[in-house]
């Protein structure tokens, strides 16, 4: 009955393949360009801020291993989304390939879930940019009132930033992704000045003993420190499959996307553990529960010119972070549109610059506002387990399309299946089981009002085909 009622129709491959060929929007990315909107997207508040939270509450200096815990959870799901991007070269990520293999429903319950992720992730950077900012302005001499800083009142630097990073995207993707490049450019060399100029500080005394004695609660030290550690950085890994979004921008998506995801992914870990290192070995991990940890290291070192160096990468690398999370939140809702589960206006692409302006406008001004008068913890939390869920179910759907689709073409292949994709979604789950209740009543609280939203526009506009787009012939290879 729920098949005859459109709630498990799917998308097909043809379906996919024509539209990713349609060329509404414009093909400008290389691998270089999708592997630093990767970079970008993950260096950002995991680095700058999150690092000495969780070395100063949960692992010590044994971050480094809670780092790579993480790490290899992120890559065996990054290894299924680049199956999908490749298979499935269509702005939408998570969503799209979720339409390929359980149907409109479950298709329209993660992209809205997807909000979490993006939406929500950007305004969270947006508060964290606003807290360098003030801290460097501070410094300068400029006093930002409370009041005008979220402290007591509206956080009005974070809400001003992202409606700056909204004017950027609707000039157009290929400025925006060249901009992208360039502060990844900046925040990833000053980073490498941090190891290297912090290096000859190290004391190895700071990171001995290298996993702290647990203190007899679950999560504070000891090996339940470390896995509490990995589920606290993962935050600090969200990104990468932020490149899969683009696919419909990339030039050779078949190629590109997994370079991108992966290679993306495998940089800002190496850059993560060495980070962590010199950090942890500068400064004892105990005094690193502040909001700046990269600065209160530069400062026991001496290097008192380094701190304000530290703080401005720390703006260009949150600001990077923000251009893809709302790029990513425009093409999923862009892609929802045609498929006429939102209104046109999502699907509106502006005839010089060729980007979605209308959505992208009217979510900067929403997110702003989200920025402005949210806590960032609040917001971590339910970009985190808005996250998870998608993981879980790109994994999952790897399986699925496995039995379903054997013979559909594959340029790239998540190897060793069902162990790759199994091992990322039990990862997934287990680091979602150890959120707070608050977390799980906020986000089915968000479906539930996504539920609504979709019986009262979503399937009756898409089984009535309005907003679909219509298909064209099959996209030849030169298309894609």
């Amino acid at each position: 009955m729920l098949q005859g009622m459109g709630l498990f129709t799917k998308k097909s491959f043809a379906e996919l393949q024509t539209e990713a060929g349609r060329g509404l929007l414009r093909r400008s990315l290389g691998p270089w360009n999708l592997t630093a909107l990767g970079i970008g997207s993950i260096i950002g508040t995991g680095i700058f801020v999150l690092t000495g939270t969780a070395a100063s509450q949960n692992a010590g200096p044994a971050l480094v291993l809670s780092m790579i815990i993480s790490a290899v959870g992120c890559a065996f799901s990054g290894l299924c989304y680049a199956e999908f991007a490749a298979m499935v070269p269509v702005a939408g990520s998570a969503y799209t390939y979720a339409y390929a293999t359980v149907g409109e429903l479950f298709a329209w319950i993660i992209g809205w879930d997807l909000v979490l992720e993006y939406a929500l992730s950007t305004a969270t950077v947006a508060v964290g940019w606003s807290g360098y900012f003030v801290s460097l302005a501070s410094d300068a001499g400029v006093r930002i009132p409370a009041g005008l800083a979220g402290s007591t009142g509206f956080n009005l630097p974070a809400a001003i930033i992202v409606l700056f990073v909204g004017g950027l995207l609707v000039i157009g993707i290929k400025q925006s992704a060249d901009t992208n490049t360039l502060l990844v450019a900046i925040k990833s060399l000053v980073l490498v000045v941090f190891v290297v100029a912090g290096a000859s500080y190290v004391t190895r005394a700071n990171l001995t003993p290298f996993i702290p004695p647990n203190t007899g609660e679950f999560g504070h030290f000891g090996w339940s420190g470390i896995l509490r550690g990995a589920g606290v950085m993962f935050f600090a890994y969200i990104g990468f499959d932020a490149v899969s979004t683009a696919a419909q921008e990339a030039k050779n998506p078949a190629r590109d996307m997994p370079i991108g995801i992966l290679g993306s992914l495998g940089i800002c870990t190496v850059i993560y553990v060495a980070v962590a290192v010199v950090l942890i070995g500068i400064v004892p991990y105990e005094r690193l529960m502040v909001a700046a940890p990269l600065a209160v290291a530069i400062d026991a070192t001496g290097l008192r010119w380094l701190t304000p160096v530290i703080k401005t990468a720390a703006l260009f690398g949150l600001f990077s972070t923000m251009l893809v999370t709302l790029l990513g939140q425009t093409r999923i809702f862009y892609t929802m549109s045609r498929d006429g589960l939102l209104p046109p206006i999502f699907a509106t692409v502006h005839p010089t610059f060729r980007t979605p302006h209308l959505s992208t406008a009217m979510l900067a001004t929403i997110i702003a506002l989200v920025a402005g008068l949210t806590p960032i913890a609040t917001l971590g939390q339910l970009v985190s387990i808005g996250t998870l869920l998608a993981f879980v179910l790109v994994s999952v759907g790897v399986i699925i399309l496995r039995r379903t689709a054997p013979d559909v073409p594959r340029p790239f292949r998540t190897p060793a299946v069902p162990f790759v994709p199994i091992a990322g979604a039990v990862i997934c789950l287990a680091q979602m089981a150890g959120l707070p209740v608050a977390t799980w009543e906020r986000l089915l609280s968000w479906l539930v009002i996504g539920l609504v939203v979709y019986f009262a526009y979503g399937r009756r506009h898409a089984l009535a085909g309005t907003g679909r787009p219509t298909l064209q012939p099959a996209a030849t290879a030169a298309n894609l």
